[in-house]
């Protein structure tokens, strides 16, 4: 089964790629957001990490759903699976890396999987992404 770790990750898409931030403490790129705390909702924590993360200012409006995502959680001890509720931005952002971010890119599916560590999580958003005619 897995122990769970309730997380949420922000879909930002320009140019027909997926943002994604560098983490400093995973070398990996992964989805800007992270860990839903406790009596947190999922949008007051996507908003608190993406205010952490990228310098940016959202309000729960400004998020609508797109998937969740149930993955082994990339960086963690084995057995940990990743539950990610995932969101789109609704409104133009200029994110900037902030915190333990240390660079943001956007991808393409192919150009992620040419990572040296890539997140099982991200290639399924990546996928999914692709499948609905969201990124190339």
């Amino acid at each position: 089964m897995g122990i769970p770790l309730p997380t949420v990750g922000l879909i930002i898409i320009k140019r027909r790629k997926l943002l994604l931030a560098l983490s400093m403490n995973k070398g990996c790129f992964y989805l800007p957001g992270g860990k839903i705390d406790q009596n947190e909702s999922k949008e007051e924590a996507l908003c608190r990490e993406i205010a952490e993360e990228l310098q940016v200012e959202l309000e729960k409006t400004d998020l609508e759903y797109y998937t969740h995502i149930t993955a082994p959680a990339f960086g963690e001890k084995p057995g940990v699976i990743m539950e990610q509720e995932c969101y789109f931005v609704k409104k133009n952002i200029a994110p900037l890396p902030s915190a333990e971010i240390a660079e943001l890119q956007y991808f393409t599916l192919p150009e992620y999987l040419n990572e040296p560590s890539v997140a099982p999580g991200v290639v399924m958003i990546l996928k999914k992404l692709k499948a609905d005619n969201y990124i190339d």
